[in-house]
């Protein structure tokens, strides 16, 4: 087992971009894999990360993308979120990135938080105000977290090793609530069995991709021009 510890990155940094370049991560989870199901995703967006994955590996260059204003006001809210936690439950210590390769293939999480001597972890949300009242209700009623970011939480688990989460749902002038989730194994044997089946065919799609460079002469070689992208 390998668990690599990235502790002086800065989230959405260059180093960190790059760190996260062509592997598969918690936060992106959603794109391969159906909660529901527990099954690979099988839709336009699957196919698009897979693809993307694999224009990364090749180029080892990671297309910039654009943060909108909701984007930094989410951001400004997880690092208010983890100040709350940390005066009222538990100290946290930040960590840019946690690499963990034991499958014979590297998963990756960047975590907003760990905790008790990085046995246990914390994953912040900023919500909007209505989502934030039904998880408030819905987990004192039947203790139900968010299925939305089940797989981001469970891959964080499975990556570092934690004994728990606590999955963190704030939203400025309601009470912030944290959730502890507990480590599924049928939930991470299922992350495992999709990410293996997604790493075979990131490796046969690079093989024909080499196959076509070497035996295709119309293909023309091009340099890249550094442009401020919007995507």
């Amino acid at each position: 087992m390998t668990v690599t510890y990235h502790d002086t990155v800065l989230q959405g940094s260059e180093e960190w971009a790059s760190l996260r370049r062509g592997i598969i991560t918690a936060s992106e989870m959603r794109f391969i894999m159906t909660p529901a199901t527990l099954k690979a995703a099988v839709n336009d967006k699957a196919k698009q990360h897979i693809w993307e994955l694999l224009a990364q590996r090749i180029t080892n260059y990671v297309e910039p993308h654009f943060y909108g204003d909701e984007m930094l006001r989410g951001h400004e809210d997880e690092v208010e979120a983890r100040k709350l936690y940390s005066k009222h439950f538990s100290p946290v210590e930040e960590c840019g990135f946690i690499t963990n390769d034991e499958w014979g293939f590297t998963l990756g999480y960047s975590p907003d938080g760990l905790i008790e001597d990085r046995t246990a972890g914390i994953e912040n949300k900023s919500r909007r105000q209505k989502y934030q009242v039904q998880t408030i209700v819905e987990w004192h009623m039947s203790k139900t977290a968010p299925t939305d970011y089940l797989l981001q939480c469970q891959t964080g688990i499975l990556v570092a090793k934690l004994t728990r989460l606590d999955l963190i749902s704030y939203s400025g002038g309601l009470p912030m609530i944290p959730m502890t989730i507990w480590p599924d194994d049928k939930v991470q044997a299922a992350i495992i069995d999709v990410c293996g089946d997604v790493e075979k065919r990131l490796a046969q799609y690079h093989t024909a991709y080499l196959e076509a460079i070497e035996t295709n002469p119309t293909l023309i070689p091009t340099e890249r021009r550094e442009v401020q992208e919007i995507f």
